[in-house]
């Protein structure tokens, strides 16, 4: 089969489509002939090796030679456990703990997978697992959103930044979104009640005040964000440089101890409330955004135009069985 492999740490240049040998799943596994699958933040860190947690898993080389997690396709075989899915089933989920969706079939455990409605299609299910997942535990389990709230989410044009728009507008918030000048129109389109463009305005320093911060991408201090808050203002992180984990999990429990400001870190669960999200994305009430689509063939492309910061939305790679397998 076709897949892109890297060998180290590295640009999108490091890598390489080639010819792999086809999985074979475990017991609790299926194989999973993939159609779509999409491109998210952890596969530009993953693939740099940036932040140093990522390391976690390989200091020097990477463990995991095939990046994506965000899978959709069809089941094609299922290990002598499996009980929920069975041949032919079309699936989708978050298979972060393995790796390997960037290729034409890959091997994931049952419990990471759910059917996909019927009504989606195959790039509109890759597009959901993680990022609606962050933005759903990010403002409702962390984040303890109200109706009424003043939410801030930075980073709001981008993928998980995208669903927290539409997640955060249908708890009742007032949202405002920060990004870059080109997504400042497609912030609109999905619901944001004002939008601030980083590059002109710095929103921790306009004198405004939030209830709850969403930080999808962390490029102040930590004090800049407690100054942007309410006296019971709630700071989310998401994504960041190990100098900014390492800000928030020390001075954000010294600024909780001396005020009433909460400032944590998200630890995102996989695939968690994924049939919930369905239900919202099934009833119109949230809309899946995706920017691009490319072949697997492009997936350095599709990764460098993530990591550039370019993206409206999802990237989402398309997977065409041609190849002689």
């Amino acid at each position: 089969m076709k897949a892109v492999v890297y060998q180290k740490y590295g640009s999108p240049d490091v890598l390489e489509l080639k010819e792999v040998e086809k999985p074979t799943p475990k017991d609790n596994e299926v194989l999973i002939k993939v159609h779509a699958v999409s491109v998210n933040a952890s596969d530009w860190e993953f693939l740099r090796g940036s932040p140093l947690y990522t390391r976690i898993w390989g200091l020097l080389k990477p463990k995991y030679k095939i990046l994506g997690s965000d899978i959709a396709g069809r089941v094609e075989a299922v290990g002598r456990n499996v009980t929920q899915f069975q041949q032919g089933d079309a699936v989708f989920g978050d298979i972060l703990e393995c790796w390997g969706g960037f290729a034409e079939y890959v091997c994931a455990p049952e419990n990471a997978l759910i059917l996909k409605p019927a009504s989606m299609t195959f790039e509109e299910a890759a597009a959901v697992p993680q990022a609606a997942g962050v933005a759903l535990q990010g403002l409702r389990d962390k984040g303890q959103i109200q109706p009424g709230q003043k939410v801030l989410i930075n980073g709001a044009g981008g993928g998980a930044g995208s669903f927290a728009v539409q997640i955060a507008k249908l708890f009742g918030a007032e949202v405002t979104g920060v990004d870059s000048t080109r997504k400042l129109d497609m912030m609109r389109s999905i619901g944001a009640d004002q939008v601030i463009d980083y590059t002109q305005e710095d929103f921790t320093q306009n004198g405004q005040r939030y209830d709850l911060i969403l930080d999808l991408v962390a490029y102040h201090s930590i004090f800049d964000y407690k100054r942007a808050l309410s006296p019971k203002g709630v700071y989310v992180m998401v994504g960041g440089s190990m100098s900014h984990i390492f800000q928030t999990l020390f001075f954000g429990s010294w600024i909780f101890m001396t005020g009433r400001k909460k400032m944590g870190i998200l630890g995102a669960k996989p695939n968690k409330d994924l049939a919930f999200i369905i239900e919202l994305i099934e009833s119109g009430k949230v809309i899946p955004v995706i920017d691009r689509q490319y072949p697997l063939s492009e997936v350095p492309e599709a990764l460098r135009y993530l990591g550039e910061g370019h993206a409206k939305g999802k990237v989402v790679i398309t997977v065409e069985h041609n190849y002689k397998t």
